[in-house]
């Protein structure tokens, strides 16, 4: 048996696409996660970036469950004294709602060199309308 080791040149990459409508925003993340690694292929190889790109609509209807609508709160710091943000997830809704599933993929992914790569390749948008018609994505 020999171990088998997918070549750079020899990955193709794939667009699909994802409708956020009405799904649960964590089981969406790890969905995404999942094809944005390549861990959907028979080639998956941890150590390298075998994935697709992915384009997620409707990012503004995305579902939380009980009630993380008021008490579930996005921070960030500007490195400043006093530099914490703290942002409902009511509130990052109606300004920025592509950043929910954003931050929700990027906590599923490797903590790693790996990851700043792969998360590239993730695109959110959060209505129906999206730039990559030209990419034939298939929608999963």
């Amino acid at each position: 048996m020999k171990t088998f080791l997918p070549i750079e040149k020899d990955i193709k990459r794939g667009w699909v696409l994802v409708d956020a409508a009405n799904k649960p925003l964590g089981r969406l993340a790890v969905q995404i996660a999942n094809v944005l690694r390549g861990r959907h292929r028979p080639t998956f190889t941890p150590h390298m970036d075998t994935g697709d790109f992915v384009v997620v609509i409707n990012a503004e209807k995305v579902a939380l469950s009980g009630r993380k609508e008021e008490t579930k709160v996005y921070q960030r710091y500007t490195g400043f004294r006093n530099g914490l943000h703290k942002t409902t997830a009511a509130r990052m809704r109606a300004r920025h709602p592509e950043r929910m599933v954003e931050s929700a993929v990027k906590g599923m992914l490797p903590k790693n060199k790996l990851a700043a790569d792969i998360f590239k390749r993730l695109k959110v948008y959060a209505g129906v309308a999206h730039p990559h018609e030209a990419q034939a994505p298939k929608a999963i």
